[in-house]
């Protein structure tokens, strides 16, 4: 199934989440001297526009970033991403987890994406290809199995499916316990929703058997609308950067 696409939901509070955490993780990693590689199995189109009909008609961008962002300091790497896409791109640009990347990485580093729906994986080749020509249109699961342990073996993979297909819980946790195996040294952090109907609850409980001692951080809101199944967000990170259970607890702070 192709049919979800990301940009009824772009800046949502869930991306935020998602984000704040993503750069966090990015900011730390740069800061030594080494090169790094960035997996990304679900990357999207990559940039958004929040003026759009789509996002408009949702309201999510508005519930979300527009109401939130002042919450995070001015020197948050997360909004100094935010501010050079909208120099870049105008103000109603909204970059994705991908663009937040590329613009957190340096030229020493690598960027590998995955995008399996056809009109996304084109938008996110015209915004990305400048910079980083590691785009492939496959299944990103298939990408990331193929791709570990990377070089350099320094780094961090997001993984963040749309969970259309329901399968995604009950294969995703075989999928990272086989990555970590192959790559011990990497950060792999998955996002998941919270939905009414507790699909999360046991694919959470096979990835916290198996991976203990990793960083659990989980953010409630209300429903977007009437009938909307998802009423928060979650990050699971093994081989979390230090301080960012830290920024997690800031994030639960600001989602209060």
């Amino acid at each position: 199934m192709l049919s979800y696409q990301h940009m009824y939901h772009a800046g949502n509070l869930a991306d935020v989440q998602k984000h704040a955490l993503l750069c966090f993780m990015l900011e730390y990693l740069t800061r030594k001297d080494k090169p790094l590689t960035y997996i990304e199995t679900h990357a999207g189109r990559g940039l958004y526009r929040l003026d759009a009909e789509e996002a408009v008609k949702t309201g999510e961008a508005e519930k979300g970033i527009g109401a939130i962002e002042d919450a995070f300091p001015a020197d948050h790497p997360y909004r100094q991403r935010l501010a050079e896409t909208r120099a870049r791109w105008g103000n109603s640009a909204y970059a994705g987890s991908p663009l937040l990347a590329a613009l957190s990485l340096r030229d020493d580093d690598k960027m590998h994406l995955a995008e399996l729906h056809p009109q996304e994986h084109r938008l996110l080749c015209e915004v990305m290809t400048p910079w980083w020509p590691h785009i492939q249109r496959k299944d990103g699961f298939g990408m990331a199995q193929a791709l570990t342990p990377p070089t350099p073996r320094r780094g961090m993979m997001l993984i963040d499916p749309s969970y259309e297909v329901k399968e995604d819980y009950d294969t995703t946790p075989d999928f990272i316990a086989t990555v970590a195996r192959k790559w011990n040294v990497g950060i792999i952090a998955l996002w998941y929703p919270i939905l009414t109907v507790g699909w999360h609850h046991a694919m959470l409980d096979k990835l916290t058997n198996r991976f203990p001692n990793a960083l659990r951080h989980e953010v409630r809101f209300p429903a977007a609308r009437d009938g909307h199944k998802m009423v928060g967000s979650g990050m699971f990170i093994i081989n979390a950067p230090y301080g960012t259970d830290e920024e997690a607890a800031r994030l639960t702070r600001i989602f209060a």
